[in-house]
């Protein structure tokens, strides 16, 4: 049996944002997709689709995500080391962001690549949480 491979950036968001919104505990179930546009197209500079955020009084903006032609660009706000970290670890190909406030950019080049990056924003949303900022 042949397994089609997802590598359209705006389908990969679309897959990413659902695995956000599918889990309700842990440190996942404490974010939120938000400022979501419906209609992006992806663009070579990569569109922005939707940010992540955690679900709290202030609203603490964990990353946003683009959309490019070939894969999704996610773009950690907070948390840059450790995205770099953990994306290194497990296989996902990132690189820092040389802006202050640092900024780590996480590649999805694919729909299997998806579930891997989601171990890279729990990793970065566990961490908030543990230091409160």
């Amino acid at each position: 049996m042949t397994r089609d491979t997802v590598t359209d950036g705006k389908r990969i968001g679309q897959l990413l944002s659902s695995e956000i919104h599918g889990h309700q505990r842990g440190a996942l179930g404490e974010l939120a997709v938000v400022d979501a546009e419906k209609d992006v197209e992806p663009t070579a500079d990569g569109a922005f689709a939707y940010a992540v955020e955690l679900e709290n009084e202030d609203g603490d903006r964990i990353a946003s995500a683009y959309v490019q032609p070939d894969r999704l660009r996610v773009e950690f706000e907070v948390g840059a080391e450790t995205a770099l970290s953990v994306a290194d670890r497990v296989g996902v190909r990132a690189r820092p962001k040389a802006v202050e406030p640092p900024r780590t950019i996480v590649f999805v080049e694919n729909g299997g690549e998806v579930k891997t990056v989601l171990g890279v924003i729990r990793a970065v949303v566990e961490e908030r949480l543990e230091t409160g900022g």
